[in-house]
C-alpha cells in the first residue's frame, strides 16, 4: 500500500486538556459551543469566524490563533495534547508545516529549544518520534 493513499483521521481532545489555557478560558469556550479541539478548530476555519470568536470570548486574537494552532496539531495522533505545545514554540504552528518541515531541522529545532529554555538536552523528543509526527501529519492532511 502506497502512503500516497494511507489517511489517518486526527485525534479529538476534550478542550480542558488543550495546554496553555486558564479553567476561565476552557469554560467561556465550552459556553460557545466549543467542548473539543475538533470543535475550536472548525469555529476557526476563516480569520472573520476567528476575529467573531475573539470578539465573543473578549480575549485577543492572536490568543485565538494560537489555541487554533495547538489544536490543530494536537490532531496528529502521536503529538495530541502532550507534545502540541512544544511544537509551537519551536516554530510549528500546523499540521501542513509539520508535514513539510524536514525532520532533521525540526529535531534540531527542539533540541535548541530545549536547552535554550530548560539547560536540558535529555527532555528532546528522540529523532524517530520527530519523524513519526511527520509521518502522521502527511497522512491526516492525505499527502
Amino acid at each position: 500500500m502506497s502512503s500516497k493513499n494511507t489517511t489517518i483521521s486526527g485525534c479529538d481532545w476534550p478542550i480542558d486538556q488543550l495546554p496553555g489555557l486558564s479553567n476561565e478560558e476552557q469554560s467561556q469556550l465550552q459556553s460557545c459551543g466549543i467542548k473539543t479541539t475538533t470543535g475550536l478548530c472548525k469555529q476557526g476555519k476563516t480569520l472573520e469566524s476567528r476575529l467573531a470568536l475573539a470578539n465573543k470570548l473578549q480575549v485577543h486574537i492572536q490568543y485565538v490563533n494560537k489555541w487554533i494552532a495547538l489544536a490543530d496539531l494536537a490532531r496528529i495522533p502521536s503529538v495530541g495534547t502532550q507534545y502540541c505545545g512544544l511544537l509551537l514554540h519551536a516554530g510549528v504552528s500546523s499540521v501542513v508545516q509539520l508535514a513539510e518541515i524536514p525532520t532533521h531541522r525540526l529535531h534540531k529545532q527542539i533540541l535548541r529549544l530545549q536547552v535554550a529554555t530548560m539547560q536540558r538536552r535529555d527532555l528532546c523528543p528522540a529523532i524517530e518520534l520527530v519523524q513519526q509526527w511527520s509521518q502522521q501529519a502527511k497522512m491526516v492532511i492525505g499527502h
